[in-house]
């Protein structure tokens, strides 16, 4: 019998190529958090360069972890797992809060170590919600994971810092435009290996022509070391405050959340649905990553769902080839001129691809869409005011600029936000008190009505 496809090894070269096309796709998302909280303590060029690497070598561990696994540790799907951008809001609060800077990162360690083990210990309990996940809310949130991706790639297209005089230039957007047209050339008019490694030949690329643009910066290269190791602990032994670890206990939950959505997202798109076991193991993975990761100094990890596009787009579905893309990262974090390597690639570079890539999640829940009966009242009902709810933070940013910081943590996301109104209304409209007028067919205000016949006019005008 054939191994499925998630469970497919691909010839070495391909495997290699495949792999690092994920590290290429996910790396701006892996540095982007150690270098706002780096800043914002005031870490040196050196230290900084160290906390990256530490978060590139954790997130490869915990990519090892989710696609290889162990005992019941690891979804075993194609996953990607690296830092969680929802934890910066709350960790740059620690910064803020903290005198000493020096204490900041020991805090930030402590309340994720103490987060990811109580995550671990509730991963069972977490993925029975699998149950409330029929298509329709898997079809809206897959669809909301997509939608809130895009605006990442339009803001890497614009260049890599809102406060420089180039953001949104013509040149940044002309190569963002230049590199999504290659990436289209190479899936529209090539065949087999070369069409499966698109974005990958479209970031490399989209760099060569950026050079003669003086948007490509060697300087990482130059400046960084050969060998590097993520000491344990190096910034100190971690330090536990409440309020810290309650904070990072919002965000594991709202990560747990994404990562479940994510799943189920992934189970579909390589046709290996995710029950209730997968999501329990894949849950362990995430928050087991994310305890071990302040040992090596990284932070919270959690699934990329920006990975999950480019398994949509190449249909490389082996779990394989993102495990050694997870080897990457692993190498990168202890060799910093590796890392540099991928720097290299310009952000507008990263944006024209990412379109692509987020895109390919969007319509993948459209997809799920489709046979999640339509043609039914309630299901649209659910549909349309989940989709509304998880794009209120993409369309109106601060639109709850006026709730407590914690509370923002949550509603800030749209992906979360949307996915608790899919699960809510679906219970509302569709089990709650028996299933109500779930059988009645869609009702639209533009739908034809019936044909307006003299008679039907003169009964109406009595």
């Amino acid at each position: 019998m054939a191994d499925h496809p998630v469970d497919e090894k691909l010839p070495p070269l391909k495997m290699a190529t495949t792999g690092l096309q994920h590290v290429a796709a996910m790396y701006a998302g892996v540095v982007a958090p150690p270098l706002i909280v780096g800043a914002a303590i005031g870490l040196s060029a050196t230290e900084l360069t160290f906390l990256t690497g530490a978060c590139l070598f954790t997130a490869g561990l915990a990519t090892f972890l989710q696609t290889l696994g162990i005992w019941k540790i690891g979804a075993r799907l194609p996953f990607v797992n690296g830092v969680t951008f929802a934890g910066v809001a709350p960790m740059t609060a620690v910064v803020a809060s903290t005198d000493d800077k020096s204490d900041a990162l020991p805090i930030i360690f402590g309340a994720v170590i103490v987060a990811g083990l109580l995550g671990f210990v509730a991963a069972p309990f977490f993925s029975k919600a699998i149950r409330f996940f029929p298509p329709v809310v898997t079809g809206t949130v897959i669809t909301l994971i997509g939608i809130s991706l895009l605006p990442v790639a339009f803001g890497w297209a614009q260049g890599p810092s809102p406060t420089a005089d180039d953001f949104g230039s013509a040149t940044n957007l002309g190569l963002a435009g230049i590199t999504l047209a290659i990436v289209l050339f190479l899936r529209r008019f090539t065949r087999g290996f070369v069409k499966q490694i698109a974005v990958l030949l479209g970031l490399v690329a989209g760099t060569l022509v950026a050079i003669p643009f003086g948007v490509t910066d060697f300087g990482p290269v130059a400046d960084a070391d050969v060998v590097g190791f993520p000491t344990p602990f190096h910034f100190g032994a971690p330090q536990f405050q409440i309020a810290a670890i309650i904070s990072m206990c919002v965000v594991m939950v709202v990560s747990m959340t994404e990562s479940t959505a994510d799943m189920l997202a992934l189970g579909e798109i390589v046709d290996r649905p995710a029950d209730e076991k997968t999501i329990a193991a894949g849950l362990r993975a995430d928050t087991l990553g994310s305890a071990l990761s302040p040992v090596f100094n990284g932070f919270m990890c959690s699934a990329f769902a920006q990975n999950i596009g480019l398994v949509a787009m190449t249909k490389i579905r082996s779990r394989y080839v993102v495990a050694v893309g997870g080897g990457f990262l692993v190498l990168m974090g202890l060799c910093p001129m590796a890392a540099s390597l991928i720097a290299v690639v310009p952000r507008p570079v990263l944006g024209g691809a990412g379109v692509v890539l987020f895109g390919s999640v969007a319509a993948s829940g459209i997809q799920t869409l489709v046979r999640a009966s339509l043609d039914k009242d309630n299901n649209v009902l659910i549909v349309a005011v989940s989709l509304a709810v998880g794009i209120i933070p993409i369309a109106a940013p601060e639109f709850y600029h006026s709730f407590p910081e914690n509370a923002r943590i949550i509603l800030d996301s749209g992906i979360s936000t949307g996915c608790v109104a899919a699960v809510l209304l679906n219970l509302v409209f569709n089990h709650i008190g028996g299933r109500g007028r779930d059988a009645e067919d869609v009702t639209h205000p533009m739908e034809a009505g019936d044909e307006i016949t003299e008679s039907s006019r003169e009964a109406a005008m009595k």
